[in-house]
């Protein structure tokens, strides 16, 4: 009777080498190993038979990376190293801002002050809130610049909530766009403005910020700033959102390199 000759192929992880400018190359091994099974001299090696969970037959469930998982892989370990780099320059997230508690809840930031007769709240969502549309980030962008994103910033609409008893009154603001013209120039302005009691509903009136009588919405930015919500806040306010999305980005990034591992 002939002998039967049993052949495994065991996976080797790619091999990934990086070059000075980022270039990667890739190198597949493959280590090919067969046993007799009734050969004398021959060594033994013991083969486990493959199962529907593994090749090896160790009977584990084990995922095999792609090709397009393994290339993400890579460029998610550099692109992590490197965020996490760039990280270490911010400060640590505030729990509070100039009087105002700060709550985080996912991509959602609530900041709120209390007082004896009126809450004021806060509150907007750092998703799409990059802005990456100034000249002077793109320049850098193209240029390489390794600051680049350093100076890219946070600027969400955000509502400004002032309750009073059962009233609220509500204000929907906007970062401003371009570069102050001095440092007097407001940093925000306002969109829209509604009041209404209870809970906001769909039915609530509300006018736009630039229907507004002008001496009416200087009053109105003036209310905003005697409430707290001034230049110099709402700057604040932007790095808040700057530094929490970063750290978002990198738990995404996190998130997605042990979603696609070889594992």
């Amino acid at each position: 009777m002939m002998n039967t000759i049993v052949k495994s192929v065991l996976r080797v992880p790619t091999i990934r080498s990086f070059t000075a400018v980022g270039r990667r190359d890739f190198a597949r091994t493959f280590w090919h190993m067969s046993k007799p099974d009734v050969v004398p001299g021959a060594s033994a090696i013991p083969l486990k038979k493959p199962s529907q969970f593994c090749s090896c037959g160790c009977g584990s469930h084990r995922h095999k990376q792609t090709k397009a998982e393994q290339e993400l892989s890579a460029f998610l370990n550099e692109e992590i190293e490197a965020e996490k780099a760039t990280q270490k320059s911010f400060q640590s997230l505030p729990t509070q801002i100039d009087g105002f508690k700060v709550a985080l809840n996912g991509s959602d930031i609530e900041l709120t002050k209390q007082t004896d007769n009126e809450k004021i709240q806060i509150s907007f969502n750092i998703n799409h809130t990059v802005d990456t549309d100034t000249d002077d980030v793109e320049q850098d962008i193209n240029a390489n610049n390794e600051n680049a994103m350093a100076e890219m910033k946070s600027t969400p609409n955000f509502e400004v909530d002032i309750v009073r008893g059962g009233r609220t009154v509500s204000f929907t603001c906007s970062f401003l766009k371009g570069p102050p013209e001095d440092e007097y120039s407001d940093l925000f302005g306002i969109d829209e403005v509604t009041t209404f009691e209870g809970e906001w509903t769909e039915k609530n009136y509300a006018v736009a910020g630039n229907l507004l009588d002008g001496y009416f919405y200087d009053l109105l930015m003036s209310l905003l700033e005697e409430k707290g919500v001034s230049n110099d806040f709402v700057a604040k306010l932007s790095q808040l959102s700057t530094n929490y999305e970063h750290s978002r980005y990198i738990e995404l990034l996190e998130k997605l390199k042990v979603t696609f591992a070889d594992k």
